[in-house]
């Protein structure tokens, strides 16, 4: 049934001097501390509640302490309810484990939930006046791809299929076909034969 207290500073301005004697009045036998911000890793909150036992007390000095937002602050408090861990925040002056707190914490739970709501109604909402001034919705077209644009340049001077997808590294003639129906050209077999049997004649006159 042990106290182990947790501190991080906010900004690179504060030091952790005031959250540790806070938690030491509170009577924390372990403090564990993180001295940088903004950090996406917090190897020391990690530690902090892998050290925890059931029955133990976590505090810490604020509860935005151990949670970028509200949804993550409400995950890992249930998280150490499930294991028999109860929160204590110093400055919010909130006990998980008293009515009162019980109470804070339903409450945190209805405005996350709120949020959440609110950002769907919102985005539906933008989605439909979006869609109500024309715009399409979802990726944007990819630009014409700059092989297409040399296969139609060496197909208007002449060369056949085959040579095209040979100069271009072009896997398959299908793909060259494409990319000739993309710069608006229609190419024929016909066509192709008798573009070979003058490129055939041209290099051995």
């Amino acid at each position: 049934m042990a106290k182990i207290g947790y501190a991080r500073v906010s900004t690179r301005e504060q030091n952790l001097d005031l959250q540790i004697e806070e938690l030491r009045k509170a009577g924390c036998e372990k403090i564990f501390s993180e001295k940088k911000s903004g950090m996406r890793e917090r190897p020391e909150l990690e530690a902090a509640l892998e050290y925890l036992r059931p029955e133990d007390t976590f505090v810490v000095y604020k509860f935005d302490r151990i949670g970028r937002s509200l949804k993550d602050l409400l995950t890992r408090v249930s998280s150490l309810h499930e294991r028999g861990i109860k929160i204590i925040s110093i400055n919010d002056n909130i006990d998980t484990s008293s009515t009162s707190g019980k109470l804070m914490m339903h409450i945190f739970a209805s405005l996350a939930e709120f949020e959440r709501d609110l950002i769907v109604e919102r985005t539906t909402a933008g989605r439909k006046a979006a869609m109500a001034k024309g715009k399409k919705m979802g990726r944007p077209k990819i630009k014409r791809n700059k092989k297409a644009k040399a296969t139609a340049i060496l197909y208007q001077k002449g060369m056949t299929i085959d040579q095209i997808q040979e100069q271009l590294g072009i896997k398959s003639k299908s793909t060259v076909y494409r990319f000739l129906r993309m710069e608006g050209l229609e190419p024929t077999r016909k066509s192709n034969i008798r573009n070979k049997s003058h490129s055939r004649k041209t290099s051995y006159t």
